[in-house]
């Protein structure tokens, strides 16, 4: 009995030990407790480059001229001479009406002044002789002068005769039907056959200018001095359209490159905004009338500016801020918000070629070691390169 307690006794004893050995063995060191874990960050340089600044807004596409063809007399439409969607320059045959009885009037008129003429004709011989008797008292003074009254009363009659002429000249030129402006037909509403009033607001079709085309947008009442500067500038402003957004603001396809024009006489008092329109070339016809697109100003340029990404730029409670790369330990560096834009962010209170942590600072405050994951600092990825026209 007495060798079994001493067996347990033994046994409870090395189980002592080996716990006293497995604590030692895995007990931190001081050094280890000193020393805090390396946070894994990554990291970017400051780049100084000059950088636009742009406006940006939604617009609507316009039509220059657009014209809504309907007939200037009633008659029968005869003939098409377009298709639906068909480019056509001004001046070009679009359609005719029934012209049989303007020709006969005007057929009717000439006759009449013909006729009138060849009296005309006669009274002013007639004029002429009784003014040669009535030198040696031949003719009457009173039969000269009712000779004399005949022959104005024929050339007020040819003149009437004439202007009858010219208004059925007038008349038929409304049976053609000519394009005034250049630009692309829209979809028919008539067909050949039908009988066309002057009083029909509907119309045969529409013309309307593609080439060139405008753009009509609204900005806040705030950008009318800047909007006033680029029109005034003697060289014109810039305006990028592009089709929509991107869900993350980026601009969409690049439409077309024109230039600023005009700027409405009158700001919004119910939006407070103030529209504006701008003149594009269009021979790619990627810009349509009704369309919205999105349109870019260039507003000013910024010389040598730091430019770092959005991701870079902490918000704190009274100010922004970064987080600066020293050694292996980070520090936080107060900055200025200067400009805004897609994919880059312009500030002040850095310089150019500082090293900035720009992804991993939700665990960082000043003095954090860090680990940084890329093998050398990036640097700021240029945004979306404005297409030159």
């Amino acid at each position: 009995m007495r060798i079994q307690n001493k067996t347990v006794l033994f046994a409870a004893l090395l189980i002592a030990l080996a716990a006293v050995v497995v604590l030692f063995l895995t007990r931190p060191t001081a050094t280890q407790l000193a020393a805090p874990t390396a946070i894994p960050v990554r990291v970017i340089s400051v780049e100084q480059r000059d950088v636009p600044r742009y406006v940006s807004g939604i617009g609507s596409v316009l039509s220059l001229h657009s014209v809504i063809i309907r007939p200037q007399i009633d008659g029968i439409l005869t003939k098409l001479w377009v298709k639906e969607g068909q480019l056509v320059k001004s001046g070009d045959l679009l359609a005719t009406l029934d012209d049989r009885t303007i020709r006969a009037n005007l057929d009717q008129a000439r006759a009449q002044l013909g006729q009138n003429q060849a009296q005309l004709q006669v009274a002013e011989v007639n004029l002429k002789r009784y003014k040669l008797l009535s030198v040696d008292d031949g003719v009457s003074k009173q039969t000269y002068d009712q000779q004399q009254a005949l022959v104005n009363q024929l050339k007020a009659t040819a003149q009437g005769n004439q202007a009858a002429i010219d208004a059925a000249q007038v008349q038929l030129s409304y049976t053609q039907i000519h394009s005034p402006v250049t630009g692309r037909v829209g979809i028919r509403t008539v067909d050949e056959g039908n009988f066309l009033r002057m009083s029909d607001t509907q119309g045969l079709f529409s013309v309307t200018q593609i080439d060139p085309i405008a753009v009509e947008f609204s900005l806040p009442q705030h950008m009318l001095p800047t909007l006033q500067g680029l029109i005034s500038a003697q060289t014109q402003a810039q305006v990028n359209a592009y089709l929509g957004a991107d869900t993350d603001g980026a601009t969409g396809d690049l439409l077309g490159a024109g230039h600023l024009t005009l700027i409405d006489n009158q700001i919004n008092a119910n939006t407070g905004t103030i529209r504006a329109k701008a003149e594009f070339s269009n021979a790619g016809q990627k810009l349509w009338p009704g369309q919205l697109v999105t349109i870019k100003i260039q507003t000013a340029l910024d010389k040598d500016a730091l430019v770092v990404p959005p991701t870079v730029v902490q918000r704190g409670l009274d100010q922004h801020f970064v987080y600066r790369v020293n050694a292996d330990k980070v520090e936080v560096v107060p900055v200025q918000m200067v400009y805004q834009d897609t994919g880059l962010n312009i500030i002040k209170g850095v310089q150019a070629g500082d090293v900035l942590v720009s992804d991993g600072q939700s665990r960082l405050k000043a003095g954090s070691r860090i680990q940084v994951l890329s093998d050398s600092p990036q640097t700021v990825q240029t945004a979306k390169t404005e297409p030159q026209p």
